[in-house]
Formats: C-alpha cells, sequence, structure tokens
C-alpha cells in the first residue's frame, strides 16, 4: 500500500518517473506529455503519427529526461502489445500512464452506415484504454511501487448538450463507458497501489479550435462561470498532480475540468 505522505518535501514530485502518454504529439495530449516533461518524468509518447510524435519529443528534450515516441494505433490490441514492449526496451519500469489518445464524430446514430462511426470510435476510445491498462498494469505492479494511471474522458461522458446540433451518440457512449471502467478497475487493482482516475476537459484550446466558427467561442466562453477554454498544459497539470504522492488517496474520481460549463449556470 502506498505510504501517506508525512511532510511536503517531494509530495509533488514526479522527477525521474516513466510516464507513457497516448496521443501525446499534439492537443491536449501535448499538453500533458510537456507538463511531465517539465516536471522532470520521463515520457513515452505513443500514436498513431510517428514523424509527428518525434517533432514532439523533440519539443520535450529542453526539459532533460528521456523521452521518446513509438508508433502505435490504440484500437488495435497487437499493436498495443508491440509499443509497449518496444517502451519497455526503454523504460525499467512504468509508473504513470495516461489514456489521452480519442477520436469523435459528428454522424447520427442511423445515418451511421453499418455502424462503422461507432466501432471507429468505441474502438479507439474505449477499447484502446482498456488494450493499454491491460498490457501496462503487469510492467506498473513489477516496480513495487504502484501506480497511477489516468483517462482522459470529457463532459461528454455526463452530459449531451449540443446533441441536436453534433450528433455524437458514438463518442457521447464510449466516454461513459470508460468512466465506468475507471472505477471497477480502481476498486480492482487498488490492491496493487495501482490508482485510476479520469478526468473530464471540457472547453479546450486544441486542433479542434480550427472547425469552431468564431461565434462559437464567444456563445461557449459566455456560458463558462471562468469565461475562457483551457489549455493543454493545464489538462497536464492536473495529470501531473494526480501522478504524485499527494495524490496518493485519490482513486476511481471523476475530475471535472471544464471552467464550471457543467454546472449550467
Amino acid at each position: 500500500m502506498p505510504k501517506p505522505i508525512t511532510d511536503m518535501t517531494n509530495a509533488f514530485s514526479v522527477k525521474g518517473l516513466n510516464v507513457i502518454v497516448t496521443g501525446g504529439n499534439r492537443g491536449i495530449g501535448l499538453g500533458i506529455s510537456t507538463a511531465f516533461a517539465q516536471s522532470g518524468a520521463n515520457v513515452a509518447i505513443l500514436c498513431r503519427n510517428k514523424e509527428s510524435g518525434d517533432r514532439a519529443v523533440e519539443s520535450l528534450k529542453e526539459h532533460g529526461g528521456k523521452h521518446f515516441c513509438v508508433q502505435c494505433d490504440t484500437s488495435s490490441l497487437e499493436s498495443v502489445k508491440r509499443a509497449v514492449a518496444e517502451v519497455m526496451m526503454v523504460f525499467s519500469g512504468i509508473n504513470v500512464l495516461v489514456n489521452n489518445a480519442g477520436v469523435s464524430t459528428v454522424t447520427k446514430f442511423h445515418d451511421d452506415k453499418d455502424l462503422s462511426e461507432w466501432h471507429r470510435v468505441v474502438s479507439t476510445n474505449l477499447h484502446g484504454p482498456a488494450y493499454m491498462i491491460y498490457e501496462v498494469v503487469p510492467h506498473m505492479k513489477k516496480t513495487g511501487r504502484g501506480g497511477s494511471i489516468i483517462n482522459i474522458s470529457s463532459i461528454g461522458g455526463q452530459s449531451v448538450g449540443g446533441t441536436k446540433h453534433h450528433p455524437k451518440a458514438s463518442y457521447h457512449a464510449s466516454k461513459a463507458g470508460l468512466e465506468m471502467l475507471t472505477k471497477a478497475l480502481a476498486v480492482e487493482l487498488g490492491d496493487d497501489a495501482i490508482r485510476c482516475n479520469v478526468i473530464e476537459p471540457g472547453p479546450t484550446h486544441s486542433d479542434l479550435d480550427k472547425d469552431l466558427p468564431p461565434e462559437a467561442f464567444v456563445q461557449i466562453q459566455n456560458q463558462m462561470p471562468m469565461h475562457r477554454f483551457g489549455e493543454p498544459i493545464e489538462i497536464g497539470a492536473l495529470c501531473v498532480f494526480l501522478s504524485t504522492e499527494a495524490a496518493n488517496q485519490i482513486t476511481g474520481a471523476i475530475h471535472v475540468h471544464d471552467g464550471g460549463l457543467v454546472l449550467g449556470g
């Protein structure tokens, strides 16, 4: 069992920890990778686009530490197995897994021919994290110090707001499923001192910004008590905290990071 902290000396440190971030090459994922690198951790980025991943790694190197990219399609168990094996050729163990890779869609359920979009989204957003956890947890156990699993969901895991204009049943279902998987595994893995938590980002600046008309920014920001979109590194900051000894008693929790949007005020 993880011991409680007795003082604050290293309570918020992740220095020297080995971290995997799926989809860590851009957007929120790059913010997470950067936050860990700046905090002294070693980061393995798993992503489909190796060229993009290698560029992200270059941006991390200025912070010191050991950083590299492995090509991986998390929707494929075989790809995940190969990627984790490759990571273990560099890392002596794995302390933190951040399941960030995800996709979305804007397709009405009954307009989805042969449910191809359903399978694409659920395979990446729900099966992908399950595959990663399945392969990584045995390596976490071997460290003898437990570990931290952080699943990046969305406020779409608890709300279907805007569905009339942006129908995405598969996305909402996959994120809600991911949150229940997290809670179940928090119980299963507690005896091994492995903590499982969810972060639900709300509106956050990322590559998706280009698809949002300017008037939508204003409308959304006006609805948010904090009146601004989040930044990717702010999601990273929460990931770092959840991986520290200060967070050793936090597991099975859903952490909303949305500037208050879901409050509906």
